[in-house]
């Protein structure tokens, strides 16, 4: 029997899954917070902090970054990095599930460039001087834009989305590579799952972090395409995955049937919300249709949009309060500062109720990353007096 979920239960079970939603979300620290989502996507732009420093304190708080990174790139490794919704951290427990699409590199025989003649000699240097990165094997750029890749750089590139190597570290934001058979248990590498159990294994993964999911939300969330997709069809379809079938009010279209982890069903997801700002690249919005469908929110990131076309500010932030997406911060650090370059409350939403949750947001956000002061530039004038009377 298909459950029916009212719209708010369905968004309520969706923060809960993200760690957004009740005490349970902050046991356990970030190792906990990674395994809870599935994957962390890294991105390499920082204002206030990296990416995947954001997505920890958006469920943790204040935690000290440097337990982030080790729960991220710690020795012996927890964790590494590969392809799922983009380049992101994975729980070094599912290297066996990423089978499917080590397999399919191989056999498509290139990624975005040619593979050169010298990938089995860069192997030989990983195999005899590793942990290394490309500064170690000669450099990563032949002197062009930054696709110009040297034959290094492509070569041990390839050998990470074939699974040859393996990145669990990071040392000054550049990868460390090393073979698999060093850094990988042997337990996990004796695995070799065929196509369909690795999809239908990460589907359920995908859903217990997405919490509700269409169709095209789990494919978004691991990307998937061709025989792939259609291995998640088989699975939803089966049962392999694990998912239980429902429909949420309001929720139409192609998205009229979606899918969710029973055991969320299965308990009513209560507690206190987080008040919080969000990463662009968090996996709460990182679906912009998903963003929308959940939330009435239209994001979009406007880093690479031309400065004068750019509506909510370079690096904008939603702001999560009340379970709600009830705004936008575009901020910046000068010093001891915390700079709000823009702020944005969103339509329908009463600005002098966003005023405290705002204040806490920044507040918070400051005393995280070592600023005392915060600083509004742009913002409704209303707004912005009330929020520099609410921040000391």
């Amino acid at each position: 029997m298909t459950v029916t979920l009212p719209a708010d239960e369905a968004r309520r079970i969706i923060l809960r899954a993200q760690g957004l939603l009740g005490a349970d979300a902050r046991r356990g620290g970030a190792s906990a917070a990674l395994r809870r989502l599935g994957a962390v996507q890294l991105d390499t732009i920082s204002v206030l902090a990296r990416s995947h420093e954001l997505v920890a304190y958006a469920r943790l708080g204040a935690v000290g970054r440097r337990q982030v990174e080790q729960a991220y790139w710690d020795v012996p490794p927890r964790a590494f990095e590969y392809w799922c919704h983009a380049a992101c951290i994975l729980p070094l427990d599912d290297w066996p599930l990423y089978a499917f699409r080590r397999r399919a590199f191989r056999e498509r025989k290139y990624r975005w460039h040619e593979v050169p003649p010298v990938v089995d000699k860069v192997l030989e240097q990983v195999r005899e001087s590793g942990p290394v990165t490309t500064t170690d094997l000669g450099g990563a750029k032949n002197g062009g834009p930054w696709w110009d890749w040297s034959d290094t750089k492509i070569a041990i590139e390839w050998l990470l989305d074939t699974g040859e190597v393996v990145c669990t570290r990071r040392v000054g934001w550049r990868r460390v590579y090393d073979l698999a058979e060093r850094a990988v248990p042997a337990a996990l590498l004796a695995e070799d799952p065929a196509d369909a159990e690795c999809v239908a294994r990460l589907a359920r993964t995908a859903g217990r972090a997405l919490g509700v999911a269409t169709r095209a939300d789990l494919v978004d969330f691991l990307r998937l395409t061709g025989p792939h997709a259609a291995l998640l069809d088989a699975a939803l379809a089966d049962g392999a995955a694990g998912l239980a079938e429902v429909r949420v009010e309001g929720w139409t279209g192609r998205s009229a049937v979606a899918w969710a982890d029973p055991a969320a069903l299965a308990a009513p997801a209560r507690g206190r919300h987080r008040t919080t700002l969000l990463s662009p690249f968090d996996s709460l919005v990182w679906d912009r249709a998903r963003t929308a469908r959940v939330f009435g929110f239209n994001h979009r990131l406007e880093a690479y949009v031309p400065k004068d076309k750019r509506v909510h500010g370079y690096f904008a932030m939603p702001v999560l309060s009340g379970g709600r997406l009830i705004g936008r911060v575009d901020p910046a650090r000068e010093g001891s500062t915390l700079v709000a370059r823009q702020i944005g409350v969103e339509p329908g939403i009463d600005p002098r109720r966003a005023v405290e949750p705002l204040a806490e947001a920044l507040r918070e956000a400051a005393g995280w990353v070592g600023c005392d002061a915060v600083r509004v530039e742009r913002a409704e004038p209303a707004l912005r007096q009330a929020l520099a009377a609410a921040i000391p």
